[in-house]
């Protein structure tokens, strides 16, 4: 495995493509930099695939797929997938630093997505083992028909930067627990954990070509990898932009996708709820991960009565947030992970004040002005209608709204074109019933923050996405179900043409 460089070194070595268990540089070696978010200081550079390195990544899953790997006995296979799992946790706080030094994510936080990165694998291990099975129909005394469960060939999965190791093993566990192949298209943003899954795959020994990362951009490499004939399954998380778009690109080779796209989740509080921990639950669910997270609850709707006390306790809470070096471990809210990204943030706090909100920020350090810092933001006075409450910020930014009855917050929380989470805190839990069966979200907490049962089903409706995984949900998608009729006696045939 190659020598672990601390990030103190600023620089780090280039990165290579991992494609039929090497190393390789991209045909054309063409590169481009990864940037460090705290301080916008090239980190190193990544080699650049394109459609060639596609072809060789994907002709190497393929022949994987129908050699070595295909044939292997299940507890010969799910062997590699739990060794992977104790390589990530061997190598967690390494894993952890490098995610945190790229991302921009602080790292009290990283350390848990890498242990939950570890957990992943075995996990579905464990589910391929207990779920991972068929039925049997019995007819009478005259057939047997069965189904069997068989993974579909080569998966192509594309991650995004906004917790990048996290949502790779996410796709990349379930997908060689199943038996296929995969050929990974990670975020350019955020390169380093990519390759640091593929050198700790490498390290677990697994056969040439089940493994491949191609890094590149997406309408290069991401393209091709989507447009490849050999390549039947599409697992993509992102912007829901980009997901249309793939599509799109997938459609005339009938692709399967599995789509978990943009976000803009309501958090309800009634007047009866706990008001302490739902001020704790709307604070870190909107402010961790820098804001930079899918299940987001970027909406807070405040009923009437208990607005005032609410809002005046959000600012106390954003003039608190801790927000610096993301290597930090007091660090709360670190630098957004890219400029681009970072200038779309400020342009939607310019349009808030614009729509007429109070745009009602916390403090960056003067000594952290180099890094691209969103300080968490309440927009206050905002309004349904407003874009800033109807398109997705992916920053540290919650609109602030109020509600008078359980009817009106409905309809207001459903009055997006997104539909991935949403919260509800109330004491009366025939209305949190109620309510959370109402909104138009594919995932709902009732007192409770974003906590994640992995067995459970992930995915949004609406415009955040097509497709469940989670659990054996995942079996849906990367798994063909076929069935097998067999007559146990001679039955009757017509005999066309006798």
């Amino acid at each position: 495995m190659t020598q672990f460089q601390a990030p103190s070194q600023k620089k780090l070595k280039d990165i290579s493509l991992y494609i039929n268990g090497e190393f390789v540089e991209s045909n054309s070696q063409e590169t481009f930099e990864n940037i460090n978010p705290f301080t916008n200081e090239t980190i190193n550079h990544i080699a650049a695939g394109d459609a060639s390195d596609i072809d060789e990544a994907v002709a190497a899953a393929k022949r994987a797929f129908h050699g070595e790997w295909g044939k292997m006995k299940l507890d010969e296979r799910l062997d590699y997938v739990y060794k992977i799992g104790d390589l990530i946790e061997e190598h967690s706080e390494e894993i952890a630093v490098l995610e945190s030094y790229d991302t921009g994510l602080p790292i009290s936080q990283t350390r848990k997505m890498i242990a939950r990165s570890a957990k992943n694998f075995r996990f579905y291990a464990e589910m391929v083992k207990s779920h991972l099975y068929g039925e049997a129909y019995q007819v009478d005394d005259e057939f047997i028909n069965y189904s069997v469960r068989k993974p579909v060939g080569v998966a192509g999965l594309i991650t995004p930067w906004n917790a990048p190791f996290m949502l790779e093993t996410w796709k990349i566990a379930p997908a060689l627990a199943t038996g296929n192949t995969v050929v990974l298209k990670p975020a350019e943003w955020s390169p380093l954990s990519a390759n640091r899954i593929a050198e700790v795959i490498n390290e677990a020994g697994l056969p040439d070509g089940v493994f491949n990362v191609v890094h590149g951009y997406g309408e290069t490499a991401g393209a091709a990898l989507v447009r490849h004939p050999d390549v039947p399954l599409i697992s993509f998380t992102g912007e829901t932009t980009t997901g249309s778009e793939i599509m799109k690109n997938g459609a005339d080779a009938l692709k399967q996708f599995s789509m978990e796209l943009g976000g803009k989740s309501p958090i309800i509080i009634f007047d009866d709820a706990d008001f302490d921990r739902a001020l704790d639950a709307c604070t870190w669910g909107v402010f961790s991960f820098n804001g930079e997270r899918c299940t987001a609850n970027s909406r807070v709707y405040l009923h009437e009565d208990i607005a005032d006390e609410f809002i005046k306790k959000l600012k106390e809470r954003v003039d608190r947030i801790r927000v610096g070096d993301p290597m930090d471990p007091n660090t709360q809210v670190g630098p957004l992970v890219h400029r681009n990204h970072y200038d779309n943030v400020k342009g939607y706090l310019e349009l808030a004040e614009q729509e007429s909100c109070e745009v009602y920020s916390g403090h960056v350090p003067a000594e952290h002005s180099q890094g691209n810092f969103v300080a968490p933001t309440l927009l206050l006075n905002a309004d349904q209608h407003m874009r800033v409450v109807q398109e997705e910020i992916f920053g540290p930014v919650i609109a602030v709204m109020t509600f008078k009855d359980e009817d009106e917050v409905i309809e207001k929380a459903n009055d997006v074109r997104y539909g991935l989470a949403g919260y509800v805190w109330t004491k009366d839990m025939q209305r949190g019933h109620r309510v959370a069966q109402a909104i138009d979200a594919g995932m709902l907490w009732v007192n409770s923050q974003n906590v994640r049962d992995l067995r459970t089903p992930f995915g949004g409706s609406k415009h955040s996405g097509i497709g469940r995984e989670g659990g054996f949900y995942a079996f849906e998608f990367y798994t063909e179900t076929q069935i097998i009729h067999v007559a146990m006696k001679d039955h009757y045939i017509p005999q066309f043409g006798k």
